[in-house]
């Protein structure tokens, strides 16, 4: 797993064992139990990629930043990813995207697959990801799944989370149907939310079956 010093990396960590045994952790930030991975150094990121059965890549720059900075460590980071997974014979590689990338997008009922429209240079970076991801399947066979996050949180922190929620619990349960699904998808991520703007089709195609619903926090923020 790359970024699993970040945000959603803590959150999922306490999850891994459920889903998988022998994970191997990476991320730029050092932290207890996390080996340290630079996911711009190309060298690095291959002798990572060797000897795993996926990689969960969870790396990057998670917010807007200029374009410089979301080209370096997104696209060409993921760039790196797939090209060492590729290389070391990994078969299958889960990313993650974002809904930023379909944020110009009327978000409602909008499917899995939407094509992008991104809202900033972030989504912008995730839609390249995306493309990125889709060329190494057809180029190298790589099994891949590209899951299109809404707001991964312990609780809803808004109103408009209320819709896109995705609890970690929920995200490692998409993690693990994503990591026994083949060819190339993209999935959103989001919860069992009652207000839930997007699709359950994705998902359920690769047998992803979210449990949590952000509406048992909504007399808090409404």
């Amino acid at each position: 797993m790359t970024g699993a010093a970040g945000r959603i990396g803590r959150m999922l960590r306490p999850y891994l064992p459920e889903i998988s045994p022998g994970w191997r952790l990476t991320d730029r930030e050092r932290a207890p139990g996390v080996e340290p991975l630079d996911l711009t150094d190309a060298a690095a990121v291959a002798r990572a990629c060797r000897g795993v059965a996926a990689i969960v890549h969870l790396g990057g720059i998670s917010a807007e930043a200029s374009f410089e900075e979301v080209l370096d460590a997104n696209v060409r980071g993921t760039e790196h990813v797939l090209r060492g997974a590729a290389e070391a014979g990994v078969p299958r590689v889960v990313i993650a995207s974002s809904n930023h990338a379909t944020g110009r997008h009327d978000q409602r009922s909008l499917p899995d697959d939407a094509p992008p429209r991104p809202d900033s240079f972030y989504g912008w970076s995730k839609a390249a990801v995306e493309s990125l991801a889709r060329l190494y399947h057809d180029e190298h066979g790589l099994d891949v799944v590209c899951l299109r996050i809404g707001h991964c949180l312990e609780k809803p922190a808004d109103v408009r989370d209320l819709s896109v929620w995705l609890s970690p619990a929920d995200a490692a349960r998409l993690i693990a149907a994503s990591l026994t699904a083949t060819g190339y998808h993209l999935v959103w991520g989001v919860s069992a939310n009652t207000r839930r703007w997007w699709p359950t089709t994705g998902g359920e195609a690769i047998g992803y079956h979210p449990r949590d619903d952000a509406e048992v926090f909504a007399p808090h923020l409404t």
